[in-house]
């Protein structure tokens, strides 16, 4: 614990005033690299130790599991570890909190469980077997999208509820009913559920509503540019009552759209309450002066946005490069040849230089270079830690032992192999449909019969058993160790000789040790299978060695490296050639927005590279990315030889011209549409700088933004 003053000590003049303006509705609008995450822990710990107010009535939202840790060991260390810190979380963490404790008001059972995109996809695969649909009707990222996108009406809420059946003549209005059904027959809730439910309770039971209002006197939320409008809507019920909501973030960072995040949330919330007080923290303690200024540079070309210039004390440092590449193999050998100069010439160790690019295909040629010159490298953010088989497999175990649940006993019953085939799985499903129980109780139940009498599944049902006896008195640790020993996994891991499999069963038990040794609290099964059902891709990575870092811009939001090389910034790649296809001018600011996370990302250098050649995938020669000569040329050195031809070609596709997106206009002003999912609508307003149509929906009594060249009108 921090001595008394120590949390005001050091702050600028902005994060104080950020810190220490503790009433009312207060936005700060925080750069990269200004300090935001040190104004957000010392304001929760000033409102607790200066102000006295209990930390179990201060909500701090955040988007990732991992953020919240790290402020909530921040603020242990300014006020000690006798608080209830529980209330630093995530959206979702705070939902499933409101939910295990009210969502019996709705008749759903506290111990739900929560479904992840892979337990989603496994309910697709009995969906599409009943309808006798396959991938060549819909994708599951199709129907999936589709099912996320009709969730945004609460109205889909009692349907689930009472499991009423119902019937259309649209494919994908059958596979949303029959995922429903399948929800509540496994009691299963997924990600979109988790803020929905908790918003369909709030305004459907007052009570549970002011329940919550009255507990969370001081609301506050990190990276405001990244919630969607339902999360929003969240906010403004809870913080009615006492009126306290501090929002921080940075428009000029929100590269999330494509996933619902509204800019335009912390953009205008100055209009949404009128008293607002909005701070700006524009000092950055990050970057050299040459970086910050490329950075601003580029984004002040962004309209949807709060002005600011970002300043720093370090001034100068070397200059920003721009490389030009004769061809692919040429850029990543410069990139090689340079991560060694840097190396020899500035001391910089292998983890101190990050490699990003806009999509993951780009970073080949990258790496048959570091492989080639010998250069250890890995790929931070790939495959999810939790969605590799083999973590899906134990923690299918896990949460079998804890709710019983139909996904994971699918998962697991016959892994490893045990000898039930399909025939014995659908044998069971029939039996648990007509006894109206689950798969393992129909399994438990029903042994005696000759055809459940197996010993694979007398094995079966013995273990979990077992498990389910002793959960209570192993910690969560031991149970992982015990149960992949003794249901055979560790032995088929091992028969396999998959040292990388075997690597992250070690990094899981390790990583569950950590929590187990954090929290003065024991770690019970439950509360462990549902932080880890909130996990993100960014939450659980191995300490690596010195390596340089290969990443995609979304994964290196939020990290800092002193050297950086953002590589393949080409037009059509970066800005994406289909994003803005689909989405238009407002594809092409957070493009822009894209550029500018990578920029700000860079301590001490930063390197932009590109190469010439033919891009398979626009079908057409390559060129630098527009986004390049936007920049004023004093603020980069160029080297490569570049072909004057490519240069003025290049310059001439300088951005895409206004007019271009206004001649692809299907409707005008008062002009009455038909969305397929909100229905019928009616044009009010037409923004051209954006590319965009505002429409009122009847049916959700609502305007929403739809660009022009969305092309799923219902005609």
């Amino acid at each position: 614990m921090d001595e008394p003053g120590a949390i005001l000590k050091n702050l600028n003049k902005q994060q104080l005033q950020a810190v220490t303006e503790t009433e009312g509705y207060i936005r700060v609008i925080a750069g990269a690299g200004s300090g935001k995450t040190r104004a957000l822990t010392s304001r929760f710990a000033y409102i607790v130790n200066e102000l006295g107010i209990n930390a179990s009535n201060v909500l701090c939202v955040t988007f990732t599991n991992k953020a919240a840790i790290e402020m909530r060991n921040r603020v242990k260390k300014m006020i000690g570890n006798d608080y209830d810190l529980s209330y630093i979380t995530t959206y979702h963490g705070f939902c499933v909190r409101v939910l295990r404790e009210d969502i019996h008001k709705v008749q759903y059972p506290r111990n739900f469980i929560i479904l992840d995109t892979e337990d989603q996809k496994a309910i697709l695969r009995d969906v599409y077997e009943e309808l006798k649909l396959d991938s060549r009707n819909f994708t599951f990222k199709q129907a999936l999208n589709y099912i996320a996108n009709r969730k945004y009406l609460l109205d889909y809420i009692p349907c689930l509820l009472t499991g009423e059946e119902r019937t259309s003549t649209n494919d994908l209005e059958k596979i949303f009913f029959k995922y429903l059904e399948k929800q509540l027959r496994n009691y299963a809730l997924d990600y979109d559920d988790l803020v929905n439910f908790t918003l369909f309770i709030y305004l459907n039971h007052p009570d549970v509503l002011e329940k919550w209002q009255q507990r969370m006197h001081y609301i506050q939320v990190d990276e405001m540019q990244d919630s969607s409008e339902e999360q929003y809507r969240l906010l403004k019920l809870l913080s009615n009552l006492h009126q306290n909501l501090f929002v921080v973030g940075d428009p000029d960072q929100t590269i999330y759209e494509w996933r619902g995040a509204r800019p335009e949330i912390l953009v205008h919330f100055d209009e949404d309450f009128k008293d607002t007080q909005t701070i700006v923290m524009d000092r950055n303690y990050r970057s050299t002066s040459k970086i910050l200024d490329l950075g601003n540079n580029i984004i002040q070309n962004n309209k949807l946005r709060v002005q600011k210039d970002m300043f720093t004390q370090v001034q100068g440092g070397v200059d920003v490069v721009h490389f030009h590449a004769q061809n692919e193999m040429e850029e990543g050998f410069w990139i090689a040849n340079e991560i060694k100069r840097l190396r020899k010439e500035e001391k910089a160790s292998f983890s101190d230089i990050a490699v990003f690019y806009r999509a993951n295909y780009i970073s080949r040629n990258v790496e048959q270079a570091l492989i080639q010159c010998s250069i250890p490298y890995n790929i931070f953010g790939g495959i999810r830690f939790f969605e590799r088989k083999e973590i899906k497999d134990i923690l299918s175990y896990m949460r079998l032992v804890e709710s019983g649940d139909n996904l994971s006993f699918l998962r697991v019953i016959n892994s490893p192999l045990r000898g039930l085939g399909k025939k014995f799985v659908e044998k069971l499903k029939e039996t648990a449909a007509l006894q109206k129980t689950g798969y393992f109780e129909a399994l438990e139940f029903n042994l005696d019969r000759p055809e459940f009498a197996r010993p694979g599944a007398i094995a079966f049902v013995k273990l979990i058993r077992k498990f389910r006896i002793r959960k209570n008195e192993l910690k969560v640790s031991d149970l992982i160790k015990e149960l992949l020993n003794e249901s055979g996994l560790t032995e088929v891991l091992r028969r396999d000789g998959d040292a990388e499999r075997l690597e992250n069963i070690t990094e899981l038990i390790n990583s569950v040790v950590i929590l187990e040794n954090s929290d003065k609290e024991p770690l019970s099964l439950q509360d462990y299978l549902q932080s880890i059902a909130l996990y993100t891709d960014m939450d659980l990575n191995k300490e690596e060695n010195d390596k340089v870092k290969l990443m995609t811009i979304h994964v290196a939001k939020g990290l800092e490296f002193p050297h950086v090389f953002l590589c393949g910034f080409n037009d059509g790649v970066l800005p994406n050639a289909t994003s803005i296809k689909e989405r238009g001018l407002r594809a092409l600011e957070e493009e822009r927005r894209l550029v500018y996370v990578a920029v700000t990302r860079a301590e001490k250098s930063f390197y932009m590279t590109e190469s010439e050649g033919f891009n398979t995938r626009t079908g057409l020669n390559k060129m630098p990315s527009r986004f390049i000569f936007e920049i004023n040329e004093n603020l980069y050195v160029r080297k490569g030889i570049m072909n004057p031809e490519i240069l003025k070609e290049a310059r001439e596709q300088l951005n895409i011209r206004i007019d271009d997106f206004a001649s692809r206009k299907r409707f005008k002003f008062g002009d009455t549409v038909v969305h397929p999912v909100w229905e019928t609508g009616k044009v009010v307003e037409i923004d051209e700088n954006k590319g965009e149509y505002r429409i009122e929906f009847s049916k959700i009594n609502k305007i929403k933004p739809i660009t022009f060249t969305f092309n799923g009108w219902v005609k």
